[in-house]
């Protein structure tokens, strides 16, 4: 790819960043996605899945190889600074104005798969299918499932293999992948607790759901401390805590936001199970009047890496990415529901992280030890501070998906 096509990709990427849209409300984006795939050949198919855009190639008999990446932005108010940084707000699903970042990277994510694709474009040496995915609403764990059973497979053929990348905060320059369990399964839980509201001067008259809620954190980080085996893996998060409106009442109920992370099966049905005991638990012994209510906001699985396919990646990724190192970070407790497509369409999967922190962090530092501690003092993803840098790591980005798509695709 040339410098000046790099460039406008770059270009691409700032504007991506500076306009961000919510999970389900990225009309914007795939705009401007669909533009750009039907300039580059491909018969393009929007509105998949709500807002999400399909784009086809065919060029001959081979393999068909599905190339995902994810649209949305998150709430984040944006605090990195950058000239191109978002000031955008809008209304989420609940009605409340908030402010919108690409705290996820997925900006580069959809840069770098339209990158790729001109890179494929513009090679005769295969044949084959190509099935451009771009997903809305990765943020909830909503998209993959709305566009699978928008019929996505029905409408546009199952692929032979699944493949994508989410950017993180290695070092630019670098790419984690590894065989099985790569990212975490999730579960998002709303937790409604219900007391007995009444005046902050008689608390006596009331059942407190706040310090129901606060009895039920804390006893929720138990879960893995006391009922998961060392051994396994779990994360149980309480990212949302609303109750009460005014310092002097106590409110009716209280609502927690939950987000849990496993990687085996038996472990999440201990967690999940562990929660519902725990909340009731802790309901029936403040005395609540009624049951609190646990729903499921979403569930998606685990992403599995297959061994072969991560195999014909890594020597991919040898062949055309000179001095870009290939590591195996092991498994990420964070989550894509890439692993739907993958399981739906019964296609293998790979899946990798490409490193989108500054290299300039890393001078000096020799040892994994001391680049894994400076990646842990790195804003990470989700951060209003997150700031993937646009070079190197687009370039890397966009030759690493192009050259994992070519190895798949057959030769003309």
């Amino acid at each position: 790819m040339t410098s000046s096509a790099l460039d406008q990709l770059a270009d691409l990427c700032r504007e991506l960043h500076a306009n961000p849209e919510l999970s389900f409300a990225e009309t914007r984006t795939a705009g401007i996605v669909a533009d750009r795939l039907r300039q580059l050949g491909f018969t393009v198919t929007e509105g998949v899945g709500r807002t999400g855009v399909v784009g086809v190639l065919e060029r001959g008999d081979g393999p068909t190889v599905l190339m995902c990446a994810d649209m949305d932005a998150l709430p984040v108010r944006e605090e990195t600074g950058l000239p191109y940084a978002s000031t955008a707000t809008d209304v989420d699903a609940e009605g409340h104005e908030v402010p919108v970042m690409h705290a996820c990277g997925h900006d580069m994510h959809v840069t770098a798969l339209i990158g790729a694709l001109g890179a494929l474009v513009a090679d005769a040496s295969w044949n084959g299918r190509i099935l451009a995915v771009f997903q809305p609403a990765e943020e909830k764990g909503a998209g993959a499932r709305a566009m699978v059973d928008d019929g996505l497979f029905d409408r546009f053929g199952r692929p032979d293999v699944v493949i994508g990348q989410h950017v993180a905060p290695l070092p630019a320059g670098a790419i984690g992948m590894r065989v099985g369990p790569a990212f975490a399964a999730s579960d998002a839980l709303r937790v409604t607790l219900y007391g007995r509201g009444g005046h902050g001067s008689r608390p006596d008259a009331t059942v407190d759901p706040v310090v129901l809620a606060a009895s039920v954190i804390l006893r929720l980080q138990t879960i893995v401390s006391r009922e998961i085996p060392a051994t396994e893996t779990a994360v149980v998060t309480v990212g949302s805590v609303q109750a009460g409106s005014a310092p002097n009442i106590i409110p009716d109920s209280a609502e927690l936001k939950l987000s849990i992370r496993t990687f085996d099966l038996t472990v999440r049905e201990t967690v999940l199970a562990a929660v519902e005991r725990i909340v009731r638990g802790e309901a029936q012994a403040a005395g609540a009047d009624r049951e609190p209510v646990i729903e499921t906001l979403h569930s998606f699985p685990a992403v599995i890496n297959d061994e072969a396919a991560v195999g014909r990646a890594r020597e991919a990724f040898s062949a055309a990415l000179q001095g870009v190192m290939v590591v195996d970070p092991g498994v990420v407790t964070g989550s894509e529901d890439v692993g739907i497509l993958a399981r739906e369409s019964g296609a293998p999967c790979v899946f990798w992280l490409l490193g989108g922190a500054d290299p300039a962090h890393f001078a000096g530092l020799g040892s994994v030890a001391e680049i894994t501690q400076k990646v842990a003092e790195l804003p990470s993803n989700h951060s209003p501070q997150s700031a993937p840098v646009i070079m190197p790591t687009l370039g890397i980005g966009v030759r690493a998906l192009a050259a994992a798509a070519r190895d798949w695709l057959a030769s003309a």
